[in-house]
């Protein structure tokens, strides 16, 4: 048998082997907007198993908004995270333990100190099945009697996620000082304390 014989057999196989790699590999994704964009980042990339995010705008009317349409209100849309992950590391329902621990559930149209409906609190979902565990996990924290108060987290279809402006990725990389001022002086780990306790900040790394 000549090699291009051999070459012949041994290429289904080799597809196949390509392939199955190809899908083990596969980044899923998942949005959530948790207040302020820079702390929602900065929140997902410490955990296991986050390969990427990025920080954007969803849920809103306006194509390609910018940060100073966003802030001011109007559009609809929220600032958000898109989270790229390796499934076999972390799963969707871990990320939404993540996203829970890292957010003031009870707070209406408001993250903090940032207030307004573009600074909601949100579980935007790619696919039925992401829906379903939103709902699921949401049900299960409000009959789980820890929260004093009605969750206010909406649970929303994504729509189109529009990247922010390059300044804002990697925020808390970028700025450190500033970030670390803005993070303190909003109050955001002092109020997750207050309603998380000590798993405010939960990560499947703890």
């Amino acid at each position: 048998m000549n090699l291009k014989h051999i070459f012949s057999a041994i290429f289904p196989v080799l597809l196949l082997f390509t392939a199955s790699v190809t899908e083990a590999a596969e980044t899923s994704e998942a949005i959530f907007a948790g207040g302020c964009f820079w702390c929602t980042e900065s929140d997902f990339e410490k955990v296991s198993g986050v390969e990427y995010v990025i920080s954007g705008y969803v849920g809103g009317h306006v194509d390609h908004p910018t940060y100073k349409q966003v802030s001011a209100g109007g559009t609809g849309h929220a600032e958000a995270v898109k989270v790229g992950y390796d499934p076999d590391i972390v799963s969707y329902e871990q990320l939404l333990e993540v996203f829970w621990h890292s957010v003031d559930p009870l707070a209406k149209d408001r993250q903090f100190c940032d207030g307004g409906h573009q600074y909601r609190s949100v579980i935007f979902y790619l696919n039925d099945q992401q829906k379903m565990m939103a709902e699921s996990s949401r049900k299960a924290l409000a009959d789980s009697g820890i929260l004093k108060g009605p969750i206010q987290t909406e649970i929303s279809a994504a729509g189109t996620f529009w990247k922010a402006e390059e300044y804002h990725q990697d925020y808390y990389k970028k700025n450190p000082i500033r970030y670390k001022l803005y993070r303190y002086g909003c109050g955001r780990d002092a109020r997750l304390e207050e309603v998380w306790g000590d798993k405010a900040g939960w990560t499947p790394n703890h």
